[in-house]
């Protein structure tokens, strides 16, 4: 596989939307597809899928699930700060960590 995008996110940060429909708004990062340069996030960009009953899903139905977002629309939400921040890197004592631009705490 060979990844285009390299992101600051990582899985389970808290990211904010910054465009689009649904702009404002703040969910957990689920999954990062970075050959693709797009992430899904807990609750935002929902879409409605018509499913077919199945073993699993025995009632069928229409089921609202994420859909993914471009990298370029989200931005890391730091807790300390308050609003959504770049992340730059820091080595202290030969690791790396992500520190966030506007407070200097390390992202979490």
């Amino acid at each position: 596989m060979i990844v285009d995008h390299i992101s600051p996110l990582k899985k389970n940060d808290l990211v904010q939307v910054t465009t689009g429909r649904d702009k404002g708004k703040r969910g957990k990062l689920l999954r990062l597809q970075l050959d693709k340069g797009r992430a899904f996030v807990e609750k935002i960009n929902l879409v409605k899928r018509h499913t077919k009953a199945s073993q699993a899903n025995p009632q069928g139905g229409i089921v609202e699930k994420e859909s993914s977002v471009h990298l370029s629309n989200l931005m890391y939400y730091c807790s300390s700060c308050g609003k959504p921040v770049r992340l730059g890197h820091q080595v202290s004592n030969g690791k790396k960590t992500r520190i966030c631009r506007k407070c200097g705490k390390e992202a979490k």
